[in-house]
């Protein structure tokens, strides 16, 4: 229960069932034991059973299995929060995640993850097939998870509650001298059995910084390349490409600029549909994202372009999958932005002025969870998109009822249908690089991004409309 998962239990119920049950119980249980082995040396081994009467021994025995049950219950639940944090964090490759819960983003459920921890417990007990090494590996686990606690508590102390950093040097050094004593003496168990921790720890290890590497590195590498915006401007209404009928949905990461792949996609072939969409997906930390408040669109370039970029914000709960009419949506959402566009009276609203007018905080992007608001909350949502992206001019609003132009062109370029680009990025390592780089380029990031979850998976995009860019990128 110590380390049951924050999101199935607050934290005052943990505070007050260890204070009051877990604490107690785990107190007496020790000294009965200690007790019982400073007059019965020869039962080292089976202190715990041997240590309870005969009349209760059975049902203690059912209580301690029923206990081992829901202490594996909460690793498992600890694991996929952590996996899912990592996710979150780009520490850890795409991985699926299921939430259980309508109401709390904590309870989730990861298939992979619950089969790799099955994989292991099998791995270990068919190959060990001795309690003792389990229980080596066990105890170097447990207390270097102590060590590392009070390490990152003294962190805390000096960042978050900027207490003293005599304060914190006094708690380190109380509490870990006493850790450091554990993890010596089970320094000592490492070659029977204590090495399992420690390698299972370098591999995952291992994972996480590449991963996380290769990331970043990719990241880096589309900020480094987007198209200039002056030379899209310079290319004219036509881009200097061929436009032909359609609308195109350019996926990417980015919520600012023209990404890479579009520069690289127009290089190699100087033709591109008639409307071009930049579609970024964000996830935020609520429930769900009304459909009123889903889309950001906002025009990239000129008016002639027929540019826009359009950011979509879901909710965990918000499956993608069931958003089976995402296309005619979007579409939807496009037609209204541009009418409101003429008849706000103001000229095409750019990312440059909406972000002067303060109507597009792109960098403030799914940072607060007050932004969004659950379907069974409507009255308290905040304004629509469309809202969002014009600005009421009042009395000054035109009145104009001829069709606009822009959005019979959005519509018919509807009818020629959608193509979905996304840029398929390989990772290389440098020549020059080192050989340790190399492997860890080349081969183990290379197979971790070949196994993850792809982007196309992620984002329910329809494979027969699905057209990928490739691309590599040096590091």
């Amino acid at each position: 229960m110590m380390f049951a998962d924050l999101g199935h239990f607050s934290a005052l119920s943990i505070k007050i069932a260890f204070t009051v049950l877990v604490y107690p119980s785990l107190i007496l249980a020790y000294m009965g034991e200690a007790a019982y082995l400073s007059r019965h040396h020869e039962d080292l081994q089976r202190s715990f059973y041997k240590a309870i009467p005969e009349a209760v021994f059975w049902p203690v025995f059912i209580v301690a299995t029923f206990a081992a049950v829901v202490a594996s219950q909460a690793a498992i639940s600890a694991t996929f929060s952590i996996i899912s944090q990592c996710c979150a964090l780009n520490c850890f490759p795409r991985v699926k995640i299921v939430h259980t819960s309508q109401k709390i983003s904590g309870q989730i459920y990861i298939p992979e993850v619950n089969w790799m921890l099955m994989c292991l417990c099998l791995a270990v007990t068919i190959g060990l097939r001795d309690t003792n090494m389990m229980g080596h590996a066990y105890g170097l686990a447990v207390t270097t998870v102590m060590l590392v606690t009070t390490c990152l508590m003294a962190m805390v102390m000096i960042i978050v509650w900027k207490l003293q950093i005599f304060t914190a040097v006094a708690f380190l050094v109380f509490f870990g001298s006493m850790e450091l004593l554990y993890i010596s003496a089970s320094f000592c168990k490492v070659p029977e059995g204590g090495w399992i921790p420690l390698a299972l720890s370098l591999i995952f290890l291992t994972v996480m910084y590449v991963w996380n590497y290769g990331t970043l590195q990719k990241h880096q590498f589309d900020a480094e390349n987007k198209v200039s915006m002056n030379r899209i401007l310079r290319l004219g209404p036509s881009l200097g490409m061929v436009r032909v009928p359609g609308i195109g949905l350019i996926y990417t990461n980015l919520v600012t600029g023209v990404p890479a792949v579009f520069g690289h996609f127009v290089t190699n072939l100087p033709a591109f549909h008639q409307v071009l969409v930049f579609v970024c997906v964000k996830s935020v930390q609520v429930p769900y994202v009304c459909e009123k408040e889903r889309f950001l669109i906002s025009r990239v370039g000129r008016k002639e372009h027929s540019m826009f970029r359009c950011i979509v914000r879901y909710g965990y709960k918000n499956l993608q999958q069931e958003n089976y009419d995402f296309e005619n949506t979007l579409v939807s959402e496009l037609v209204q932005f541009v009418e409101k566009e003429k008849e706000s009276g103001l000229g095409p609203i750019t990312e440059e002025s909406s972000r002067e007018f303060g109507n597009l905080d792109i960098e403030a992007l799914g940072a607060s969870e007050q932004t969004f608001n659950d379907p069974s909350h409507e009255e308290n949502s905040v304004q629509s998109s469309h809202d969002i992206q014009v600005m009421k001019s009042g009395d000054e609003q035109l009145e104009n009822s001829l069709p606009n132009e822009e959005s019979l062109q959005i519509l018919k370029a509807r009818e020629s249908g959608l193509a979905y680009i996304l840029g398929h990025s390989h990772a290389k390592a440098k020549k020059s690089s080192s050989i340790v780089k190399q492997v860890a380029i080349d081969f183990v990031y290379a197979f971790l991004s070949r196994n993850c979850r792809g982007p196309d998976v992620v984002l329910n995009v329809p494979h027969t409309s699905l057209l990928e860019v490739g691309m590599i990128y040096y590091v």
